[in-house]
């Protein structure tokens, strides 16, 4: 169970990664069109758009993936808790 765990952790570490990488190529002119800037928006803007309800501040800057990456912390640590709480 704690391999299950471990995977878990290191997908999640994953995809925390992912979106930043893609929130940084966002100041870079073209990078979201690139291939790898595609198929990370693929991977990655599912996700997002869960979040993307919260208005940007000042109009300008999007905390949606800062909300979206605090989510997802605290999912992994809560699934991780009750795995380790059940065995």
């Amino acid at each position: 169970m704690i391999e299950i765990l471990s995977w878990i952790l290191r997908i999640a570490r994953y995809y925390e990664y992912a979106i930043v990488i893609y929130v940084l190529m966002s100041w870079l002119p073209g990078a979201q069109q690139s291939k790898l800037g595609q198929w990370i928006g693929r991977i990655v803007l599912p996700y997002l758009n869960l979040f993307r309800v919260i208005p940007p501040i000042g109009g300008m800057i999007d905390i949606s993936p800062i909300i979206a990456i605090l989510v997802l912390n605290f999912a992994v640590s809560g699934l991780s808790h009750l795995i380790l709480l059940l065995f």
